[in-house]
């Protein structure tokens, strides 16, 4: 399922490893993880101007075509201000500025909200969530961010194009192939119908991957609940290490098909807010197209398994 390259530098490592379907390369250095770049997060619990908390949504938020906006639970969608997609919404998660740990009923509400936003579009819908400033909220509300093109973005167009290519090579899917595989293996995190891993060349810091076992967001339905807690589990475990901010996206093909994709989600933690705006994404991530990861997937994978409590640089690899 990937190659793995590895370098000694004294007592440290540096891997390059490269995911054999699609190509993408990353490197792992853990000893970074000593310059301590990530510092406590201090949450932002008040914010007089944010047009997304309760007082300011109705005035400040369009509405789509209907005149109306979805409303689910706490949450509220509505077409995004500023698109860069041919369909692209806003559903703000919860009424509260600030959320200590979002309530399965919220984030199904939101997950709800964005999928009867994104129907019938016509296009390869993604459902997103930045969240906190320092993973690129503009907005620190919690917020998701729904976009349906013509064609997928980069990532979901390798993997929908490489799957069928994979069954013709090996009589077999991809995806049910790399389940079982990871199943096996220190990456595995949890879950059985949405199967929850490590990724094994993770394009951004403690990349954790749920797979689906449809393909299309109409199919998604039955889903939600069962993914709304593992999305909330990996958060928790997000939490225990010590990050806040994440990247998430959970991509769909559009229509269904034999193809043999799967949906599925990447979900990335981000460097937690900072008053120096240090980004934890440099010239390697942004230009390069290779990401610099600290934190080996295995690690990962013994943090969610309870047996390591911290991930830790240097000493475990001597």
């Amino acid at each position: 399922m990937f190659t793995v390259t590895e370098l000694s530098h004294g007592k440290s490592i540096l891997q390059l490893r490269q995911e054999s379907l699609t190509g993408l390369v990353c490197k792992i250095s853990p000893e970074r993880r000593t310059r301590g770049l990530d510092t406590p997060y201090i949450p932002e619990r008040l914010a007089e101007n944010c047009p997304f908390c309760e007082k300011n949504l109705l005035s400040q938020t369009p509405v789509f075509e209907n005149g109306n906006r979805i409303c689910i639970g706490e949450s509220i969608t509505f077409p995004n201000k500023y698109p860069f997609a041919e369909r692209h919404t806003v559903t703000v998660v919860t009424r509260d500025h600030f959320v200590e740990r979002f309530t399965k009923s919220q984030v199904m509400d939101a997950l709800e909200g964005q999928a009867i936003s994104l129907r019938g579009s016509g296009g390869y819908p993604s459902i997103n969530w930045n969240y906190l400033p320092s993973a690129g909220a503009s907005i620190a509300h919690p917020h998701l961010q729904g976009l349906a093109d013509r064609r997928p973005s980069y990532l979901a167009g390798r993997y929908i194009d490489e799957s069928p290519r994979y069954r013709a090579g090996n009589g077999s899917s991809y995806w049910e192939d790399l389940i079982i595989h990871e199943k096996n293996t220190e990456r595995f995190l949890f879950g059985d119908e949405i199967c929850w891993m490590a990724h094994a060349v993770p394009l951004g810091e403690r990349e954790v991957r749920g797979i689906l076992p449809v393909a299309t967001l109409e199919e998604f339905e039955p889903y939600r609940e069962l993914f709304a807690k593992g999305l909330i589990r990996v958060m928790d475990l997000y939490r225990h290490l010590g990050t806040h901010a994440f990247n998430m996206s959970l991509f769909f093909d559009s229509k269904k098909n034999d193809n043999d994709f799967r949906a599925f989600c990447s979900i990335i933690c981000r460097i937690n807010p900072n008053a120096a705006s240090m980004s934890d994404s440099a010239f390697m991530e942004r230009i390069h197209l290779e990401p610099v990861i600290l934190t080996l997937p295995e690690e990962l994978g013994k943090v969610c398994r309870g047996e390591l409590s911290e991930v830790r640089p240097a000493a475990i690899y001597e």
